[in-house]
This record gives structure tokens, C-alpha cells and sequence, in this order.
């Protein structure tokens, strides 16, 4: 009888826990989903242009997005100060020649300046289509939805302008609400697709780079309508990068001194970055570095005062280092060294380019050997100009900018052979002097 009594106390505990936990989730499934931190004043439309409307629900974030506007503080090499890059470096202007870049080139500013500087640049004419703006106007997520990138692409530069006017903003990175980080430029996504990659299953720290991936990249213009298209099928290495152009044929101008096709590169930050990077390999993000955690009060957000770490050293690399001012001390002397290196490549490249300049114009020039001399010209540049147009002056990855510019160097020493080969005669060498 005692076994007997137990089991029957023994099961009405088990129908009370089971009834109590059928409760508990009963309980739990009725109340409203939570919500992360303060519950948001408004409602904001998917892909709203306007930051300012966001701003009501995120005030931090947004009057930090506001300083981008002014924090034009020039660094060692770069910074957000619109300098003349022709100015600087003069030699810019035989490596650009022929091309609009020679006209102008400028350093960038920060992110609402966007729209203003785009429409102001001399490189911009009656031909320059609408591809221009993809990286440029928080506009741009809307307007891909709404007419797709094809059509987009295909618009004039002046057609667009009239539909655009919100520099970049929340829309090109957050999910309305949610405040998901999202790929939203059409071509970044076709681009991990190639490689075989679905951005929504990335971990969100991940997303903390690829986010700026949006923007932040080599591209090029695909046929007559300008279709926007990262050259990442093969790959995002400097090589693969180069073998895919190399298989299109493709070519931004003809270099009229040398009489090379040549590729002009675009801001490949991702790329070099990503290219197994110490700081990349340790997991650390683009917004670690450039959008460094603040605080206002009791508050913490990630500052969307976007610039160079070092003008904010003590809270982007005071995260992770304990010695800040050995941190900016190594940064000034990898920089140092990679605008050295780089200092040298240019100077390889303009010999290159007078020399195959002469031999072109040598009677009986071998036009096989020529053009391999022109091939080695384009590869060399394209190397050159991966870290030139990169923002950081290798600091991304600085092992692997001293080792393409080191190869870029020995491109551009063999294109000068080559022509000094096909013109039959190093007397060449002393009519460029």
C-alpha cells in the first residue's frame, strides 16, 4: 500500500509540473515581442531616404552621422579632406593620361557629402550615366526596388539627379525598424552570388564589414548601359581580379603615350582588407575600427561619425590595444613605408610609359613584342593603382600591399625591357631623358 500511495503522490506531481509548464508557455507566447532598448517613437517606411526620420528613434547615431558632414580633417595621406590628388603626386598625371581622372581627382569627404561633391566633380559630362550615383544617395535602395539596377543603370547621370536627394544615409546599410545590417546595393549581392555566398547567413559581425562592401569596392561598367558589376567571379585577389578583366576584355580608356588598354581602379577597401588581413583573420570589423562604440550617458552606440581611426585613436584602437600611441606610431611607419614603396612604382610606370612611348615611335618597331610590353604596362598599373585608390595606404593589409606593389614595380621594370626589346635598340632610353 505505502509503494502504491507513492507513485500516486509521485504522479499528480508530474500532472501539476506538466500543467504549470503548458501554462508557463501558454504565458509566454501571448506577451508582445521584445523589443531592443527604447521602444521607437515612430514608424519608419522600408527604405526610407530621408536619415533624419530615423534619426527620431536612433538621436545618437544620427547627430554623429551629421559631423560627417564637416569632419574634414586631413591625415598624414588621406583623411576627409577633398585635397588634389594631382597636386600631391603630379606624377598622376602621365599615369591618368588621356583619362578623366587626369582632369580631376580629389580626396573623398565624409558621407553626407556625397550627393554635393559627385555633382561637382569635373570627371561628370553629358554621356556620364546614372552608375555614378549608386554609391552616392540614400535614395538609391527605393529606386533599385522600385525600377530595378538594369534601369537604373541605364538613366543619364542628369536624368537621375532630379530623383535624388539624400546623401548617403540608414537606408544604404539598416532594415527599417529592425535596424538589420543589410546588403542593399544589387550589385553587391550578384557579386557573393558568384562566389557562391548568401549574405543573410552571415553572423552579424561579419556584417559589420561587408555592409560597407556596398560602396567600398572595385567595379566596373558592363556594356552600352553601364551595368554596375563587382569583378569578383574569380575571386577578390588583385590576380583574380585581373584575370577576369583580362577574359572580358575589358578597358577603361587607351593610354595615348603608351598606347595601352588600360583598367582604372575604384576603392578596393573590402578587397585588400578582406585578402586574410591580420585585423581581418582576428575577426575585427570595418565598424570596430571606423565606427568605434561611444557612449552618451548611460547610453553606448556605434559613432556614425565615419572616418580615419586615427583621428579617434583612443576609442577605435584603445578597444583592443593598450598602448594607443605605439599603435599610431606603428600605423605612421607601415604607411610610411607603403607610400615609399609606392613612390617607386610610379616612378617605374612613367619610365614604362616614355619608353614604350619611344620605341612606338621607332621605325620597324616589332608590334608582337610591343604589345607584350603594353600588356605588362596594364598589369602593372592595374597592381599599382589596387593600393593607390585603396583608402588606408595599405594599412588594411599591409603585407600584401608591399607584395603587389613589389610586383607592380617588376611588371613595369619588364614592360620597359620589352618596349627597349620590340624598338631593337636601348638608344630609346636616352631620347626619354
Amino acid at each position: 500500500m505505502k509503494r502504491s500511495g507513492t507513485v500516486i503522490v509521485l504522479s499528480v506531481i508530474i500532472v501539476v509540473l506538466a500543467v504549470g509548464l503548458v501554462a508557463v508557455l501558454l504565458f509566454m507566447k501571448n506577451q508582445p515581442a521584445p523589443v531592443r532598448g527604447v521602444t521607437p517613437l515612430v514608424e519608419i517606411a522600408q527604405m526610407e531616404a530621408d536619415s533624419a526620420k530615423w534619426g527620431l528613434n536612433f538621436p545618437n547615431q544620427y547627430s554623429s552621422l551629421l559631423k560627417t558632414e564637416t569632419n574634414n580633417t586631413q591625415t598624414a595621406y588621406a583623411g576627409s579632406n577633398p585635397f588634389s590628388k594631382l597636386e600631391k603626386d603630379p606624377r598622376l598625371l602621365t599615369l591618368f593620361a588621356g583619362y578623366s581622372f587626369s582632369k580631376e581627382y580629389n580626396e573623398d569627404r565624409g558621407h553626407l557629402n556625397t550627393l554635393t561633391d559627385v555633382r561637382a566633380i569635373k570627371r561628370v559630362d553629358e554621356k556620364t550615366h546614372a552608375t555614378c550615383y549608386s554609391c552616392k544617395s540614400a535614395n538609391n535602395p527605393g529606386l533599385w526596388d522600385e525600377m530595378g539596377m538594369a534601369a537604373y543603370d541605364k538613366m543619364l547621370f542628369s536624368e537621375m539627379t532630379p530623383r535624388l536627394n539624400q546623401p548617403i544615409g540608414c537606408a544604404n546599410c539598416h532594415e527599417a525598424n529592425t535596424m538589420k545590417l543589410i546588403v542593399t546595393n544589387p550589385a553587391l549581392e550578384e557579386a557573393l552570388e558568384a562566389q557562391g555566398k548568401d549574405w543573410r547567413t552571415f553572423t552579424r559581425q561579419e556584417m559589420r564589414t561587408i555592409v560597407c562592401a556596398n560602396c567600398h569596392v572595385e567595379y566596373y561598367f558592363k556594356g552600352d548601359d553601364k551595368y554596375l558589376v563587382f569583378p569578383w567571379a574569380k575571386g577578390t585577389r588583385i590576380e583574380q581580379i585581373s584575370e577576369f578583366y583580362q577574359d572580358i576584355e575589358f578597358i577603361d580608356w587607351t593610354h595615348p603615350q603608351s598606347g595601352t588598354p588600360m583598367i582604372k581602379m575604384q576603392h578596393p577597401d573590402y578587397e585588400l582588407f578582406s585578402a586574410d588581413s591580420t585585423h581581418f583573420k582576428a575577426g575585427v570589423s570595418c565598424g570596430d575600427c571606423h565606427m568605434p562604440y561611444t557612449r552618451d550617458g548611460a547610453a553606448k552606440f556605434s559613432t556614425h561619425n565615419v572616418h580615419s581611426p586615427l583621428l579617434n585613436a583612443e576609442a577605435a584602437c584603445g578597444a583592443c590595444h593598450t598602448d594607443v600611441e605605439y599603435v599610431t606610431g606603428r600605423v605612421s611607419q607601415i604607411q610610411n613605408q607603403v607610400w615609399a614603396t609606392m613612390e617607386a612604382t610610379e616612378d617605374a610606370l612613367v619610365d614604362a610609359i616614355q619608353t614604350l612611348e619611344a620605341a612606338a615611335a621607332t621605325a620597324g618597331v616589332d608590334e608582337t613584342i610591343l604589345a607584350e610590353g603594353r600588356n605588362l604596362h596594364r598589369e602593372s598599373q592595374l597592381r599599382w593603382d589596387f593600393i593607390a585608390a585603396e583608402s588606408s595606404m595599405g594599412f588594411h593589409n599591409p603585407e600584401e600591399a608591399l607584395r603587389i606593389l613589389a610586383d607592380a614595380t617588376n611588371l613595369a621594370r619588364q614592360a620597359q625591357i620589352k618596349a627597349i626589346e620590340a624598338a631593337g635598340t636601348p638608344g630609346i632610353l636616352q631620347s626619354n631623358q
